[in-house]
């Protein structure tokens, strides 16, 4: 039987290993322009904080739809959402904010661009219409020599006055919130001795049946108040937000982008078939018109 020489297998080992310093550590792979759905899980969610960044800046839909379907995400509405709801659990607000709002334009198809060109362009027209056309200058008044020197009356300068308009400047179009004002659409007591006693269920929708994330909640009673905000829950819905309810206090709740005002809720007092009692919840929901 035929042994392999040992010098062989150093070599080869020796080779190997000078291979491996030489693409590692000597010249390592660079990736240059490499597309962004190539990009790792965190860098996508600072390329999409910038594309909303951007349109809160310009309102360019069309560009920042373009910009969004390089990551190749299934759905960017629902993955703006997402994001939009770890940035609200992390307490980053302001990002949220874009986020949820470059989500609604997507869904809604609107775009804050063609508000701007109309304003713009008013304003041209404004300004083409103010500009004023100045009457021609006054004739020279030839002077006239005589033998006898005659008193020549001069008349006074005449002061045109030129009013000009001022000229308006085209106003910034605010960033859309998450919608129109909510309707309060279903409220029931809820009798549930596995779920928490005292838990008031919040569900929030838009026109369109999809549940809204980062809506903020107000709750308020006779010497406190309190927010909290939908979404902080996906495993249970993007529009779902919770709040344990004490016992004989009676809350008031709407949402802060405006909404229906629940009042009078109180947790309901409920009984299990074996005749014990609990402190049941209360379910809320809430959507756009």
């Amino acid at each position: 039987m035929k042994r392999i020489p040992f010098d062989i297998i150093i070599t080869l080992l020796i080779g190997l290993g000078l291979g491996l310093a030489y693409s590692w550590l000597i010249s390592p792979l660079r990736v240059v322009d490499a597309d962004p759905i190539a990009l790792r899980a965190d860098f996508k969610d600072n390329y999409r904080s910038a594309i909303a960044a951007s349109y809160a800046a310009t309102g360019n839909l069309p560009r920042a739809q373009a910009r969004l379907s390089l990551l190749g995400d299934a759905s960017s509405i629902d993955t703006l959402n997402s994001q939009a709801q770890r940035l609200i659990a992390s307490g980053e607000f302001t990002q949220a904010d874009q986020l949820v709002a470059l989500a609604n334009a997507l869904e809604n198809g609107t775009s804050l661009i063609s508000d701007a060109t109309s304003t713009s362009e008013s304003a041209v027209t404004i300004i083409t219409a103010s500009t004023a056309t100045l009457p021609p200058p006054l004739p020279d008044i030839p002077f006239q020599f005589t033998e006898t020197p005659q008193l020549i009356e001069t008349q006074a300068p005449v002061t045109q006055s030129v009013v000009s308009n001022p000229t308006p400047r085209p106003t910034r179009t605010l960033i859309p919130t998450v919608g129109a004002p909510f309707t309060l659409i279903a409220q029931d007591s809820v009798c549930d001795a596995n779920l928490p006693n005292g838990l008031l269920q919040v569900l929030v929708f838009n026109s369109k049946r999809r549940q809204v994330a980062g809506a903020k909640i107000i709750i308020t009673w006779d010497n406190g108040e309190e927010q909290f905000f939908t979404g902080l829950k996906p495993e249970v819905g993007n529009g779902y937000a919770d709040y344990v309810m004490s016992p004989n206090i009676t809350y008031t709740l709407r949402l802060a982008v405006g909404s229906d005002i629940a009042s009078g809720l109180t947790a309901p007092t409920c009984q299990t078939p074996s005749g014990e009692t609990f402190l049941g919840g209360i379910k809320l929901t809430f959507q756009q018109p």
